[in-house]
């Protein structure tokens, strides 16, 4: 992403917050930063994403990409139903900003995947993400 927010794309507690995987797929991140993204929660069936749920806290990793490798990553197969949506996290500075989430519709969240929650336990654990959302996490494994 060249400029959808002078910080990045927030990657929504997924394993695109591994900058290892971004990587393997010929993507680097020139700037990333743990934040906070209030009233929308984490929800995981196949695959996770974002819902907006009065009073619930969720926890990623905003990300500087280039706008054509984002539109790449968004077209895999296993994520091109993701939609891009605005929303305002906190960085761990205090500072607040709009970035753009890719998110897939509520609709579309459906069924179980112990094993990418054990996958998404892992990496918010190393993280540092706060207990109680990794308890959060748990409960889907």
């Amino acid at each position: 992403m060249t400029n959808i927010s002078p910080r990045g794309v927030f990657t929504r507690s997924g394993l695109f917050m591994d900058k290892d995987l971004l990587v393997t797929k010929g993507i680097t991140p020139i700037f990333s930063q743990k934040a906070r993204a209030d009233n929308f929660a984490l929800k995981i069936g196949e695959r996770a994403s974002l819902v907006k749920e009065q009073g619930a806290r969720s926890y990623g990793v905003v990300m500087t990409l280039e706008q054509a490798k984002v539109r790449e990553l968004y077209a895999e197969e296993n994520v091109q139903e993701y939609r891009p949506e605005k929303l305002t996290v906190e960085y761990e500075d205090g500072i607040q900003e709009e970035v753009t989430c890719y998110n897939l519709p509520v609709n579309l969240i459906c069924g179980t995947n112990s094993a990418y929650a054990q996958k998404l336990l892992e990496l918010t654990t190393a993280l540092g993400f706060p207990d109680d959302f990794l308890k959060h996490i748990r409960s889907f494994v």
